[in-house]
């Protein structure tokens, strides 16, 4: 079924454009596993008609950090893509993240993606390059390769500024200036960063929506970008409408009436030792709103120490989602 004009062909929509419109919330699903640790179709279901109910929902990402991605087999990816498409019934763009090592691989992973129903990629790095950095041109090629070899629209991932995977400016501009390229996820978390890079960015690819990742502290990069790519849009996408409503008419007092009132949640969900931990908290959460039965993850993600629900329930109670 074609969602929003894409015509599954060549990824461009009835206009001749790549991509699809992206300017809200979508969030990045996380993956059900059944008690013994196989996907959870019938959860997925489950999360798909949550999903349907939300009005506005842009797409949703799967597979990506919140969705378990490499810990899934090829052939388990395909599976999951095929089941959100089938459980949001045709009707909300799913978009793949595209998590393989090397550019070849994540080429053949991004068509088999765009088969299975997906209709757009997010590229992760290589993440040898999260240690040892990358060599110049490196990124650029990484996404003509992945284009190439699938036409499956994609989204620029920019990476944290911890890390040695971060792009510089050039190297984002270069790739957000292709035209198979439709969305910027910005996750620099360097906020020097985001407030003189993104005007840039959006002065020199106009029309290509920059979306925040920034689930731990949302509030600063929501007055200046076009829509929410994040975990947290899963368990409180209410909540998360309401906040990029605000931000978005710097209407200042409501903004900081919805960040106050989930900071409860922010702490338990994303404030944690290990930013990983989330993944884990976001099942919590979905079970509180009686989606998941249990908040099984494969390793090397481990359960959260016991007494983690509570919290996790307790804060949903505090935003007024429960």
């Amino acid at each position: 079924m074609a969602i929003n004009g894409l015509n599954g062909s060549n990824g461009t929509n009835g206009h001749g454009e790549i991509g699809f419109d992206l300017r809200g919330v979508s969030p990045a699903a996380v993956t059900p596993f059944t008690p013994e640790g196989a996907i959870d179709f019938d959860a997925i279901d489950r999360i798909g008609k949550f999903f349907l109910g939300v009005p506005n929902m842009k797409s949703i990402l799967v597979l990506g950090h919140a969705g378990e991605g490499t810990a899934l087999t090829q052939e388990e990816k395909v599976q999951l893509i095929k089941a959100f498409v089938k459980a949001v019934e045709g009707r909300i763009p799913i978009i793949a993240g595209i998590t393989s090592e090397g550019s070849y691989v994540a080429g053949i992973e991004a068509k088999a993606a765009k088969d299975a129903g997906a209709s757009a990629g997010l590229v992760y790095p290589s993440h040898g390059w999260l240690r040892f950095g990358y060599q110049k041109g490196a990124p650029q090629q990484r996404y003509q390769d992945i284009w190439n070899a699938s036409h499956l629209p994609l989204i620029l991932f920019q990476y944290p500024q911890a890390t040695k995977a971060t792009l510089d400016l050039q190297t984002q501009l270069d790739i957000l200036s292709q035209p198979y390229v439709f969305a910027l996820k910005n996750g620099v978390r360097d906020m020097t960063r985001w407030d003189t890079e993104v005007p840039i960015l959006r002065k020199r690819c106009p029309g290509k929506p920059i979306l925040t990742c920034h689930d731990e502290y949302l509030i600063h990069t929501s007055w200046t970008c076009d829509g929410y790519l994040v975990g947290y849009g899963q368990i409180v996408p209410e909540a998360m409408q309401e906040l990029l409503d605000a931000c978005l008419a710097k209407d200042v007092d409501k903004a900081y009436e919805v960040h106050n009132r989930l900071m409860p949640l922010t702490k338990v969900v994303y404030h944690r030792p290990s930013h990983m931990e989330g993944t884990i908290a976001l099942k919590h959460g979905l079970i509180s709103r009686g989606i998941l039965s249990h908040a099984t993850v494969r390793g090397p993600l481990l359960p959260l120490p016991k007494g983690a629900h509570d919290d996790v329930h307790a804060a949903m109670q505090a935003a007024g989602v429960v």
